[in-house]
């Protein structure tokens, strides 16, 4: 496994075997608080996360123990003026938009606290696999502001306008339990095997084709909000993508000789 540094918070693992990385918060002092520096530098490992051909899904993960990230740093920004504000909006927006934008698979290990910012991170991911140690919420406007995360639009894709608004309007926490039965989270684990089942998940899906992964989250993700019929094109627009690829040819081989694919990437 290989490791590389974004900034002093933020660490990206490469596994050796299947194709998965690991995108870590590493901010303990401050429960993975999103700082302007924090930010950017969550926004470069995903740019370079995004241009690895090798890499073929993430796994958000955190190293505090009772913490995946708590939001905000409002410690910095009870300093800040206005105008400091404006400034850290375009940095603190590439940080969520860098995760929701990779362009593989990404799977969110949630324990302990994933409040605001720290949920809106996971909500940007793919899949949310919790232990029944989290507990998540967007509790902005109990501070004065709102979700500006992507909490205002991919909350209610998740779970509908309604459950959205009483989530968000009321600022609750929700425990692990009731998450997963309102389908905050996705995969509900015993305490401490967040990230174990996370890059578990991850590896099974790294085992597919590249291509096809790619674009089916293209798919997934373009076709959101747009009538079926317009959402079909977006469909066969990604299909077309992979059905004249190398992986298609392998997959299609590899199936009919009974063997694992050895998929090109391409």
């Amino acid at each position: 496994m290989s490791e590389e540094r974004f900034g002093e918070f933020v660490l990206v693992r490469r596994h050796e075997k299947g194709h998965v990385a690991e995108l870590v918060l590493d901010r303990p002092k401050a429960m993975n608080a999103v700082s302007t520096e924090m930010a950017r530098s969550i926004a470069g490992a995903c740019t370079a996360l995004g241009e690895d051909r090798d890499v073929r899904a993430v796994v958000l993960t955190s190293t505090h123990e009772r913490a995946f990230c708590v939001g905000a740093d409002l410690k910095e920004r009870n300093s800040f003026s206005d105008a400091d504000l404006l400034r850290q909006r375009p940095v603190t927006r590439g940080a969520y938009t860098g995760v929701l934008e990779l362009p593989v698979p990404a799977v969110a290990a949630v324990h302990g606290f994933a409040l605001g910012g720290g949920f809106e991170l996971a909500l940007a991911c793919d899949v949310i696999v919790a232990d029944r140690t989290a507990v998540v919420g967007l509790p902005e406007v109990s501070v004065g502001v709102i979700p500006g995360g992507g909490g205002t639009q991919l909350l209610p894709r998740r779970v509908g306008v309604a459950r959205a608004a009483e989530l968000i309007f009321s600022a609750r926490r929700v425990e692990a339990v009731e998450a997963r039965e309102l389908g905050l989270v996705d995969q509900l684990v015993e305490d401490g095997r967040d990230r174990e089942e996370a890059l578990a998940l991850a590896g099974r899906i790294a085992g597919n084709s590249p291509v096809g992964l790619r674009a089916a989250k293209r798919a997934l993700r373009l076709g959101q909000g747009l009538d079926l019929r317009a959402g079909l094109e977006v469909e066969d627009a990604a299909w077309r993508t992979t059905a004249f690829s190398g992986d298609r040819a392998e997959g299609v081989a590899a199936f009919n000789e009974r063997r694992k694919p050895q998929w090109p990437g391409q």
